[in-house]
């Protein structure tokens, strides 16, 4: 009996063991930045790292060189490779109880480039810009890995979900950041050795949230921010009282609720007004409207432009859109940003009459078509203009939430360290070059802030990196918003003031960019000349190059009875009006610190500023506001002087 009771066990025992599958050793694996059509980093000691089994013996061999090591308990690994000169391409084997193989490495120099969506537009969105950029990029030997947007509220992450190195060639250009592709254009062109960018940057997020725990120490506010969005229960309770205080539903749109669509072919309008595009509604009659707008416009359009894709520029949109052709759905976009170019099938647009409809959303602030953008449809050698006047009907009105908004819920890409943690961290371990960093108008509404949150994001970087004081490059806002032909304060300058004394931090450069924004564009398309004021600034900080990479900095203000003479920096082979007319821009103050403009004339490297209305100046400003209408003191080099003020 007994033996039978223990031929049963044994027999249920197997039958478990069989049933159990066998847990197989961890695999050998890499990071995401290390992998086919790398670019690494010439001249540096470089590391390789990964995961594995515990005790497992890894072999590293590239370029004639090996490395060895032992993973540890907690599966992870690294090797350090010496320094190596620019070259390639190459392959790496890196082998334990399973290999993998690298392929297509390139050895040259590594820049690492964050920031917020100026930093993130790609090539793509200014496709019309630079057309023949795209058309004629061949640059096998400039790569791009593209760092995917994430957060982590809770820790530092050891690896990217998912990347890819990219070669700048043919379509594989678009997706590259186009600040990004011209900076390391330039540094190719110059040096010829290969350039790699890794892309980490997200619009619309603060600087603060690509620091580490470590580098916001100083931080008391912020400091309990990160402390608080650990705990996972309140995060999740915010979440819910999200959830739970939704605003209602807004009403139905009367363009979508009918039998005929308002975009339809078949619908006859009814009620509709006149209205013009380009244009603002709350500035045409309509006050304090956020809803849905329908825009209506018969346009007529010659033979030759039917039977071939089209595209329609509808410049930018505030906030969302939906165009309809004919009665036929040709893009939507979502958000205010992008500027609106939308492909039209071949079959669509007709001889004669076509009917373009627009449905436009706006959800706060001024709705409508910004001005000064194009508005056009074109099909080979044709174009019609699709400014004037329309008709428009409103679709429906969201009604105002009291209070202006309802409460919970957290942003994550908006706390602090929460991008360091995702997009950063990841990377640290990776040989680099330098940093290209473009961010600040997020912070714009607290200027003051933001030389202290630089200095500690570069200190922070530079830190985990452990590489010295690496090169830290980055651009100074552009100039955005309404122009103000008065002297005025504003927070974007003093964003810009914080930038500048920045500089203070060793191994800086700054790009002055005052003279490449547009009034009506947080993103202008000018991202050109921006990558390459980059590129003259590693060429000078990182590369040593005896040049002049920026245009005049102010140095000091000596006042001299009824003038104040102002001195600089940088201002290379002298100073002058880059439209040769005499200095704008300039505004002078007495003890009242009342400013008013001034005239201002070029004296050798200096400026002499004075006003008949301020016999007895203590204080000057140069381009001092969101947008300054004509900031036009350069150096004969061609580069802008950076705005700045003296009543600190």
């Amino acid at each position: 009996m007994q033996s039978r009771l223990l031929s049963a066990v044994k027999r249920c025992l197997l039958s478990l063991f069989l049933a159990t599958p066998l847990t197989s050793p961890a695999q050998l694996r890499l990071p995401r930045l290390v992998s086919d059509g790398m670019v690494l980093q010439r001249n540096a000691p470089l590391k390789i790292w990964g995961w594995a089994g515990a005790g497992e013996k890894i072999t590293v061999q590239f370029n004639n060189r090996t490395a060895k090591t032992v993973t540890g308990a907690n599966g992870q690994w690294q090797v350090k490779l010496p320094p190596m000169p620019p070259g390639g391409p190459f392959t790496m084997a890196i082998a334990g109880n399973s290999r993998l193989q690298i392929k297509d490495i390139l050895i040259g120099d590594v820049w690492f480039c964050s920031g917020q969506s100026n930093m993130v537009h790609q090539m793509n969105i200014h496709d019309v810009t630079y057309a023949k950029d795209i058309a004629e990029a061949n640059y096998p030997q400039i790569r791009q890995f593209w760092v995917p947007t994430l957060t982590n509220l809770q820790a530092p992450q050891s690896d990217f979900p998912n990347g890819q190195w990219k070669a700048a060639v043919g379509e594989d250009v678009r997706p590259f950041s186009a600040v990004a592709y011209f900076f390391a254009k330039k540094l190719y062109s110059t040096y010829k050795v290969p350039i790699g960018i890794i892309n980490a940057s997200v619009g619309g997020t603060p600087i603060e949230a690509w620091t580490s725990e470590e580098g916001l120490t100083n931080f008391r506010d912020l400091k309990a921010v990160i402390d608080k969005n650990k705990d996972t229960t309140y995060i999740n309770s915010l979440t819910r009282r999200a959830s739970g205080n939704r605003p209602p539903a807004p009403p139905a749109d009367l363009g979508m609720a009918g039998p005929a669509k308002w975009y339809d072919p078949a619908y006859v309008p009814k009620g509709w007004r006149p209205i013009n595009v380009p244009g603002y509604w709350e500035d045409q009659g309509i006050r304090d409207l956020n809803g849905v707008v329908w825009y209506r416009k018969e346009v007529d359009l010659p033979a030759a432009m039917t039977g071939k894709v089209a595209r329609v520029f509808l410049g930018r949109i505030v906030d969302a859109d939906e165009l309809y052709i004919n009665g036929k759905l040709i893009g939507r976009t979502t958000y205010m940003y992008p500027q609106r170019r939308y492909a039209v099938p071949a079959d669509v647009l007709k001889a004669g009459k076509n009917v373009f409809v627009v449905r436009v959303t706006n959800n706060g602030g001024k709705g409508g078509f910004v001005p000064d953008k194009p508005y056009c449809v074109f099909a080979g050698a044709d174009t019609v203009d699709l400014k004037g006047t329309w008709q428009y009907k409103v679709g429906s009105v969201f009604r105002p939430i009291a209070g202006g908004g309802f409460g919970g819920g957290v942003n994550a890409q908006n706390q602090p360290t929460a991008l360091y943690n995702a997009m950063v961290a990841p990377a640290i371990n990776y040989a680099i070059k330098g940093f290209c960093w473009y961010q600040g108008e997020s912070n714009a509404g607290k200027p003051q802030e933001y030389e202290t949150l630089q200095t500690a994001l570069i200190n922070d970087w530079r830190q985990k990196w452990q590489g010295g004081n690496l090169p830290f490059l980055y651009v100074q806002l552009p100039g955005f918003m309404e122009y103000n032909y008065q002297p005025s304060e504003s927070n974007w300058a003093l964003l810009r003031e914080a930038q500048r004394k920045a500089l203070s931090v060793p191994n800086t450069a700054m790009v002055v960019a005052i003279d490449l924004g547009e009034w009506n564009d947080i993103h202008p398309d000018n991202k050109k000349d921006v990558g390459e004021r980059l590129a003259l600034a590693a060429m000078k900080t990182a590369y040593g190059e005896n040049l002049v990479y920026s245009g005049p900095l102010y140095q000091s203000a000596t006042i001299e009875g009824n003038k104040i003479v102002v001195s600089f920096t940088n201002t290379g082979g002298g100073l002058i009006t880059r439209d040769g007319e005499e200095l704008s821009e300039f505004a002078i103050a007495g003890k009242d610190k009342k400013f008013v403009w001034a005239k201002a004339i070029i004296e050798g490297n200096n400026v002499r500023v004075w006003s008949d209305e301020v016999p007895d100046p203590q204080y000057v400003r140069y381009a001092w506001a969101d947008n300054p209408v004509n900031p036009n003191l350069y150096n004969k080099e061609g580069l802008p002087a950076s705005p700045f003020r003296t009543d600190q």
